[in-house]
């Protein structure tokens, strides 16, 4: 079931040229995976992705969800995040990259130890997201963010770039019309259609800078999306696995230009990422659907980690930057 990258992209290729489902996923560093032939016959991963998915195959987590009255009963979630001395540490790495001339992006992450009631499963089955993925014993994800669809022999691309709080006055045009985060937008949407256009032709922005809202336990939030698309070349489904590896990592989660930004954020961050900002999908014999791993709670060695971040330019607002990151700690319910 895990395997080493290129093992990975060998399967998906063979799996794409033979029309038969399978299930991925890859870490940030590219150095490990997960590949899943038929994985709606099997409830070891559990995964929903926009609507298809392996979920129905496991009970509700009666304990804490009635389906008759869809409420909730008390549960905890508390979270411990680092203090902005020690964000501002990081902070100020990624902004000196910047000056120099490094970076004009780059997507700075923190872990903020959280305690809850709840079990990772059980945090899956209630959660309300486009997409949501479970590995047992190590993370669960209720994702947002689309990484790349292939359809019909089309590629499209959905960067998100750009959070409020919904209940800010006005929220919608703070954040379509704050200079930092259309500057960050823009820079994104650039590099994703540059990445595009590696491996499909007549890439082009379809949708600009539009908005969705997401719920969570806290409160309603905005985020900033685009949508990009191109026509990929006869006989991609033989070339499925080397389309999405020739993609990553995900821009968004990443920074532009890649290659330097990614030495950048490995002195600001200073560990591997793992899982967390790598990506999932499901291909269903015909079209792949898959997301970047964000809204992402990590099982390790300390407890539960909630991973989040966000992207920093030269523009950017230490404190801003630190509580957007603390906002992006939530359950999607």
């Amino acid at each position: 079931m895990f395997f080493q990258r290129d093992i990975i992209e060998d399967k998906m290729n063979r799996a794409g040229n033979e029309k038969h489902p399978f299930l991925f996923g890859i870490d940030f560093e590219m150095n490990e995976g997960f590949f899943i032939i038929d994985p709606l016959s099997q409830n070891e991963i559990l995964f929903d992705v926009d609507g298809s998915g392996n979920s129905n195959l496991v009970d509700s987590p009666n304990t804490v969800y009635s389906p008759q009255t869809n409420k909730f009963s008390d549960y905890q979630f508390e979270m411990f995040p680092e203090k902005l001395t020690v964000y501002k540490k990081r902070f100020k790495t990624i902004m000196n990259g910047l000056k120099k001339g490094e970076s004009y992006l780059a997507n700075l992450t923190i872990e903020t130890p959280v305690i809850t009631s709840l079990t990772l499963k059980e945090i899956f089955l209630l959660s309300k997201s486009r997409y949501r993925l479970l590995v047992p014993d190590k993370f669960v994800c209720f994702s947002p963010e689309c990484f790349i669809k292939i359809e019909d022999g089309k590629i499209y691309s959905f960067p998100m770039k750009g959070t409020i709080d919904a209940n800010i006055s006005d929220a919608e045009n703070t954040v379509l019309n704050d200079e930092k985060e259309k500057a960050e937008h823009n820079t994104i949407v650039d590099l994703l259609r540059n990445d595009l256009s590696r491996v499909a032709r007549d890439v082009h922005v379809s949708r600009f800078r539009y908005i969705d809202e997401l719920k969570t336990n806290k409160g309603a939030i905005l985020q900033v999306s685009s949508a990009i698309e191109g026509t990929l070349p006869e006989g991609y489904m033989s070339e499925i696995g080397s389309i999405v590896f020739s993609l990553l990592p995900a821009g968004s989660v990443s920074g532009a230009p890649k290659e330097a930004t990614l030495k950048l954020i490995g002195k600001a961050e200073n560990s591997p990422r793992r899982y967390y900002t790598g990506i999932a999908g499901y291909f269903d014999g015909a079209n792949l659907d898959s997301f970047v791993l964000i809204r992402f709670i990590e099982q390790n060695e300390k407890g539960l980690v909630f991973r989040s971040g966000g992207g920093i330019t030269a523009r950017s607002d230490m404190r801003k930057e630190y509580l957007e990151s603390l906002q992006k700690v939530y359950l999607p319910f």
